[in-house]
Formats: structure tokens, C-alpha cells, sequence
């Protein structure tokens, strides 16, 4: 190995160690890790720049800026009202209605946004109820970290596997005459939901029964009117919709889904300040101070860190390492990425890791001939559902587990996390590996 070489894997790794020991800034230490490749002769600033997808990148800020007025509509309010008059004092029912709208929501909005989005919708009606929030919130993180991953807007490794493979929003759905990322994750959610609700919260809430007064006062309200402002509702949700519908079009319109996504933003922000008055929503100042910042410094720094690695030949590297492995046994090392990719993104930042690996398995596709479909896939899928194991795997459970013990002025034990997380990661790796084995890797090989 080269000195140059080197140089760049000891910054890469020191800085993905201090990023999932998390006690600094991650934004932080990814901009310093950056920096360094820089003065030591890895990358020049300008390659550095040029790394970072910002195509992926405009994609994440317009779509934050879309669900933080989405959040202000009252509609989160309103399908909590509904799922709580669906579930008739079944508390078991309402939790899992609740984790499946926001597990949907994901799929179009960033899981921490949904999280932030959520949980005060939950807080207050657990509170009113008077039952624990932690069940809700967790599960709520558990279902939205993972169907972030169904379609292309949803999460950070959908819209990286975007950039590096040129896969569109309908490939998601349907790819090379098979079902893809959304079918398979949406059973495989579905499934999962069904035996945690049949196994553990029927059990959990057996003989449990909502307070009645408080059941009386939340469900006596007409959903409706928790959507106070309904011109300024229509004008997100149509703002919303047609974003989204540009996106899944964008092969047809010939522009960027960062563009699209930008120019959607615009135009909503555009209307919002414009009518104002009339609108009565909130300013763009509000929404902005609102965005998480630091989040999109830490992704560009990700983006030139990767870069940096690539542009030093260690990706290559390890994908020749790797080709004779790949290229004699597709069936056997598609399942050893799958299978050896949990408890790595259990301790490790999913994001950063999936990143590595789909350039590896780029290069290695190039290189080899292989088919690098069932390797893209078994990735995205394990990367995404081995994270909910820790709170360092998946920044949804990480702020959701602060919420519940800010919230509920409690300390949540790990033996009480880990009831959650560890049989829902079972399952759910467990379904999905099969529905991947019959639909993707096996075919594939043949």
C-alpha cells in the first residue's frame, strides 16, 4: 500500500471511529477529516467539492424544507385522531397504525423529519391517555428508518445508490422484469408489524384499556379540526404531491432530481411568502431555522470522504480483493454481504457504510462483469434494517430514544431498547433475506 494510500484509510477510519463515538460534533469531525485529506496531499479542495453528490445533496434540503411546512398543516394531528377512533381503546391497534402512517410518511420524507414530526403528535396523546410514549416512539423510529429505503426520496442510501448506479424512482418499484426495493420492503414491513402487534404489544397490553375521559375528549374533536388552516394544508400537501410526482417522472421531464425537488421548494416557498396574509402560514425564516444544518454539513463531508478513499485507489483495492469471492459464488457472496453487513451497521453509521460499498461493488461490477443488482440490493436492504439494532447505527433511534427520556423524565434501560430493536432487526432481516434469495440472488445467479 502506498503512503498516499494509507494516509487517506488512517484519516477515513479515525474520523467514521470519532463520527460513531459521537461524544463531538459529527458534522464536525467530518469537515476536520475532510480538511486533513486535503492538506495531506489525498485530494485537492477542488476534487473534495467536486466528490459531494449535491445532487443528492439539494434533494435532501428541499424535501426538509417541503415536510417541515408539511408539519405545520395540522395533518399529522388529524391521522392521530383518526388511528385513535379506527383502533377503538385497542392500544395495541393504535400503536401499530401509528407506526405504519409514519413508516409510509418515510418514504417521501426523511426519518429523522418524520420522527421530529411525529412525536409530539404522540406525546400529546399519550400523555392525555396516560400510557408510556416510549413503545410508540421507538416503534414509530424502528418502522420509519426502515421504509425510508423503499423509494428514492425517503433516505440518504436510496439517493446515494441513485448517484452511483443512475437508478430512477420507478426502478424502485420495478426493476429488470422483478420487484424491487418497495414491494419487498413494503411485505416485509407489513409482515413484521403483523407479528410484533400478534406476539408482543397484545400481549404487552393485554387487559389495557385507554382512559375514558381522555379517550371522550381526543375522539369527540372531528378530526378536521385539528387542520386549522386549510387553505395553507391544500397548498403543502398539492406542493408536496407535485414534487413527488415530478420526481417519479423525471426520466421523461430530462432534469435532475435535485433541480426538480429545488425548483418544488421554490415554488412552494415562493407562494408561502407571497400570500402570506392570506395563507397565514408560518415564514421562511421559521422553516429554516427549523433545518438541521449540521446533518447537511455532515453529509457533504461524508460525500468527500468516500470520494477521498476512491480517488486513493483503497476502493479498487478492496473490490479486486474481493472479485474472485464475488465472481465464483454469486449466491454464496451475495449472502455474506448481506449477512456480515448487520452487526457492522449495527455499531456503525449506516450512511457512510453503504456509501464504501456501492462503490466497491461499482468498480467491482466493471471490473469482473458480474451482475452488481443483487449485491446493490442485498446492501441497501441489510445496511438499512441491521442499523435499528443501535441507536449508533440509525440517527432516527437516536433521537427518538432522546425524545421518550426528555419526555417521559426517565432513563430507558437497555434491556427495554434492546426488546424492541432485537426482534424487530430479527424478523425483519429474516423475511426480507428470504423474499431477496427467491426474487433477486437466486435468478440472478442462474
Amino acid at each position: 500500500m502506498e503512503a498516499i494510500q494509507l494516509t487517506a484509510l488512517i484519516i477515513f477510519v479515525i474520523t467514521i471511529g470519532l463520527i460513531i463515538w459521537g461524544k463531538v460534533d459529527r458534522a464536525v469531525i467530518g469537515i476536520i477529516g475532510v480538511a486533513l485529506m486535503v492538506f495531506l496531499g489525498v485530494m485537492t479542495e477542488t476534487e473534495a467539492f467536486l466528490f459531494v453528490d449535491w445532487n443528492v445533496i439539494a434533494i435532501l434540503f428541499a424535501i426538509w424544507i417541503i415536510a417541515t411546512y408539511f408539519g405545520k398543516t395540522g395533518i399529522p394531528q388529524y391521522l392521530a385522531v383518526i388511528m385513535l377512533k379506527i383502533s377503538g381503546r385497542n392500544i395495541a391497534l393504535f400503536l401499530v397504525l401509528m407506526g405504519v402512517i409514519a413508516s409510509f410518511i418515510s418514504m417521501f420524507v426523511d426519518n429523522v423529519v418524520v420522527i421530529l414530526m411525529m412525536a409530539p403528535v404522540i406525546l400529546h396523546v399519550t400523555k392525555k391517555l396516560k400510557i408510556p410514549s416510549f413503545p410508540f416512539i421507538i416503534f414509530l423510529a424502528l418502522g420509519a428508518n426502515f421504509m425510508g429505503t423503499a423509494l428514492l426520496l425517503g433516505d440518504l442510501p436510496p439517493q446515494m445508490l441513485h448517484s452511483v448506479s443512475g437508478i430512477e424512482f420507478p426502478e424502485f418499484i420495478w426493476q429488470l422484469g422483478r420487484p424491487s426495493s418497495f414491494p419487498i420492503l413494503t411485505v416485509t414491513f407489513l409482515l413484521t408489524t403483523y407479528l410484533f402487534y400478534r406476539f408482543k404489544f397484545k400481549k404487552a397490553y393485554a387487559g389495557h384499556t385507554f382512559d375514558s375521559a381522555a379517550f371522550a375528549e381526543l375522539t369527540s374533536i372531528n378530526p378536521a379540526e385539528h387542520i386549522k388552516n386549510k387553505k395553507f394544508a391544500w397548498v403543502v400537501v398539492a406542493g408536496f404531491l407535485g414534487t413527488i410526482l415530478a420526481m417519479a417522472f423525471r426520466q421523461a421531464i430530462g432534469l435532475h432530481l435535485g433541480f426538480i425537488a429545488l425548483s418544488g421548494m421554490i415554488v412552494l416557498v415562493l407562494i408561502m411568502e407571497i400570500f402570506h396574509k392570506q395563507l397565514a402560514c408560518p415564514s421562511v425564516e421559521e422553516i429554516l431555522a427549523e433545518l438541521d444544518w449540521r446533518a447537511l454539513l455532515f453529509y457533504i463531508a461524508l460525500f468527500s470522504l468516500v470520494g477521498g478513499i476512491d480517488h486513493a485507489g483503497i476502493i479498487k483495492m478492496i473490490a479486486d480483493a474481493l472479485a474472485p469471492f464475488m465472481v465464483g459464488s454469486p449466491i454464496l457472496g451475495t449472502s455474506v454481504l448481506y449477512w456480515v453487513t448487520i452487526p457492522i451497521v449495527g455499531i456503525v453509521e449506516h450512511d457512510a457504510y453503504i456509501l464504501v460499498f456501492l462503490y466497491l461493488i461499482r468498480d467491482l461490477a466493471a471490473s469482473s462483469g458480474i451482475n452488481p443488482w443483487p449485491l446493490y440490493w442485498a446492501l441497501l436492504w441489510a445496511g438499512t434494517l441491521g442499523s435499528n439494532l443501535t441507536v449508533a447505527g440509525a440517527p432516527a433511534l437516536f433521537v427518538a430514544l432522546n425524545i421518550c427520556e426528555r419526555e417521559d423524565t426517565c432513563k430507558i434501560g437497555l434491556k427495554e431498547f434492546f426488546s424492541y430493536t432485537v426482534p424487530f432487526v430479527g424478523i425483519t432481516l429474516v423475511i426480507c433475506f428470504v423474499l431477496a434469495l427467491a426474487i433477486w440472488i437466486i435468478p440472478s445467479a442462474l
